[in-house]
């Protein structure tokens, strides 16, 4: 429960960030280099899926309009309804899997294996940081309680 505890602090953080709009504390707590090389090989898998092959794939701007804190969409998975604060950490703790010692994921409520969004806690840094999220429908369900 420790390494799930501590990341799912850290998810909120990036949450509310993202919540409120937040650039610089969004930027911080994001890996935006591995963001962009998993966005990348997500939509050339896509585009390889539907015949389509992509020398390279999307450009680096491409890709930061997709890592933005506009493309993160919080819904109460009850009702479906926009949330109008990011969750707490109790409430993301149970949708939080320990991938290994340094990564976490936040799983989907509607596919219980999928990975929303990883977060990773390299060597000798303070904060978990987001570096992979699900490329396409990106919409975050959250269980519960109302955010506070």
């Amino acid at each position: 429960m420790g390494t799930r505890a501590d990341a799912a602090k850290g998810v909120e953080r990036f949450l509310t960030a993202a919540q409120a709009r937040d650039r610089i504390g969004f930027e911080a707590r994001i890996d935006r280099a591995a963001l962009r090389q998993d966005l990348r090989r997500q939509l050339i898998e896509v585009a390889r899926a539907n015949g389509v092959d992509i020398e390279g794939g999307p450009s680096d701007a491409a890709l930061d309009r997709m890592i933005a804190p506009e493309a993160f969409h919080l819904v109460r998975a009850e009702t479906g309804q926009a949330l109008p604060s990011a969750p707490s950490s109790a409430q993301l703790v149970v949708q939080m899997k320990v991938l290994d010692g340094r990564r976490v994921c936040l799983r989907d409520l509607t596919a219980e294996e999928r990975c929303l969004l990883t977060f990773a806690k390299g060597t000798g840094q303070r904060g978990w940081r987001l570096v992979a999220m699900q490329a396409t429908d990106l919409q975050i369900q959250v269980a519960g309680p109302p955010p506070r």
